[in-house]
């Protein structure tokens, strides 16, 4: 018998050993994977964990994605799936079935989706709330986190959603240069997003389809 309580505890500090500085775990129900391709039947558990980004490679972002941002992006998703395959591989060796869910893998191109949303994981798992951006703000890092998600059979104790908003801060939406940013996250302009990204990624010869201003300026802070 798995004593849920402190396998959670061995969970999270693996985690938080490899670099996650946000953990949490929320109870997803029945999930459905967007690409077709794995089998998520039971998997109603879900993990999620997060790295804070560099203050130093984000500060250094002006009007656009930059070669170091580039760079650093790819290693802290590289990070997020060496931590999720260290999970799972401690969850099988107590007989669940787990998950990895991939970092940063889009499967639908059209709507930008991955396997599934790890901001909607985090979310339900307490470690932020849905920004104007539509990106997950912690109270503590903003939006300079990125997130990944494991799912497991195992039943774990699970965090709640936390109270928060934006309040007055308006910081994304005046620096989004697509102007995609609203008054609300209903507002949030995915089209013209992936537009602007598409844009700034070949003007400045970037491979990945990133941008960073959003993230930069939401810090956590107060507005």
């Amino acid at each position: 018998m798995v004593d849920a309580v402190k396998e959670r505890r061995i969970v999270e500090r693996i985690a938080r050993d490899q670099g996650a500085v946000l953990f949490g775990v929320a109870r997803v129900g029945a999930v459905e994977d967007v690409s077709g391709e794995v089998d998520l039947a039971g998997l109603e558990t879900g993990i999620s964990f997060g790295c804070r980004l560099s203050d130093v490679v984000m500060d250094g972002i002006e009007d656009g994605p930059t070669r170091t941002y580039q760079y650093h992006y790819r290693q802290v998703n590289l990070l997020l799936d060496r931590i999720g395959l260290m999970l799972t591989s401690h969850l099988q060796e107590l007989g669940c079935r787990a998950f990895p869910v991939p970092s940063s893998q889009i499967v639908d191109w059209g709507k930008n989706l991955g396997h599934i949303s790890h901001r909607a994981v985090a979310l339900h798992a307490g470690l932020g709330w849905i920004g104007r951006s539509n990106l997950l703000v912690n109270p503590a890092y903003g939006a300079r986190v990125r997130y990944s998600t494991v799912l497991t059979d195992l039943d774990l104790p699970c965090d709640r959603p936390i109270d928060g908003g934006c309040g007055s801060c308006m910081r994304c939406v005046e620096a989004c240069p697509g102007g995609a940013i609203g008054e609300s996250p209903d507002d949030f302009d995915l089209a013209r997003c992936i537009e602007t990204i598409g844009a700034l990624t070949r003007r400045r010869n970037i491979g990945s389809k990133i941008c960073g201003i959003c993230v930069k300026v939401c810090t956590g802070e107060p507005a």
